[in-house]
């Protein structure tokens, strides 16, 4: 169980580090902390539930699919990704961990 959001952090592996806070029916918060991974070409999620991301520190570039261009993110911005709408992470920050707060509702 974490106490920190921010402390302590896995250290940078070639992928992705994944933390299940809470898990209820219906919903799902987890942390995800990157260290510059991005979605394998050519890859969408396409998930059944809606999602709310916070990104709490680096940066990241998220696609939406029926968006002309990459949303940039840092510190503090948030997003809503309805269920079914295909998105992708273009990149993620290489020289610091990106901390995502990802809420899973549905």
């Amino acid at each position: 169980m974490l106490d920190n959001l921010l402390f302590p952090l896995p250290a940078a592996t070639a992928q992705e580090h994944f933390d299940e806070l809470l898990t209820r029916p219906g919903l799902r918060i987890e942390r995800i902390v990157s260290h510059g991974q991005a979605s394998p070409a050519g890859f969408w999620y396409d998930q059944p539930q809606d999602e709310w991301v916070l990104l709490l520190s680096g940066s990241a570039g998220l696609r939406l699919e029926h968006e002309a261009s990459v949303r940039v993110l840092g510190p503090g911005d948030v997003v809503e990704i309805p269920a079914h709408c295909r998105h992708r992470v273009e990149w993620t920050d290489s020289h610091q961990a990106s901390v995502w707060l990802a809420v899973h509702v549905g």
